[in-house]
């Protein structure tokens, strides 16, 4: 009889807290979920921004593998990113190098941005910020 009481009480309280979790706004995405938007020198060199998957990359490294042996800023905007530091194994480019994960050859698989958005964590679907395939422009 006891295991029936906690086993009920086990689903009511999971009720509750999803009840809650769906009423309460969360109006602020955590960037940790967020894509982040890197375009500091993308618009000037006539290139979409880079969409930056974070989550993605997240789910596989740990913070700091990134974030400490890469040697990125927890802010986006913080790094200095260019294409030559890529290409020298910098950044992106120390598992970005065709033997970690793809290499930099294929531009538009990070430079898939709308043309203008400013550097920062975006919170929205990426759908709202990369220009869909097949679309021809910047």
């Amino acid at each position: 009889m006891l295991i029936f009481w906690e086993s009920r009480l086990r689903r009511i309280a999971m009720f509750i807290a999803v009840i809650g979790f769906l009423i309460v706004p969360n109006s602020q995405a955590r960037s940790e979920y967020g894509d982040v938007v890197i375009n500091n020198y993308s618009d000037d060199a006539g290139m979409r921004p880079v969409v930056f998957p974070h989550w993605f990359h997240r789910i596989r490294f740990r913070c700091k593998v990134c974030h400490s042996d890469l040697g990125f800023e927890f802010k986006a905007g913080g790094n200095d990113i260019t294409m030559l530091k890529i290409f020298d194994g910098e950044y992106c480019g120390a598992c970005h190098n065709d033997e970690i994960a793809w290499s930099v050859e294929n531009c538009s698989l990070c430079h898939s941005g709308k043309p203008g958005t400013p550097t920062q964590i975006h919170n929205s679907t990426i759908d709202r910020l990369v220009i869909p395939p097949g679309v021809t422009g910047q």
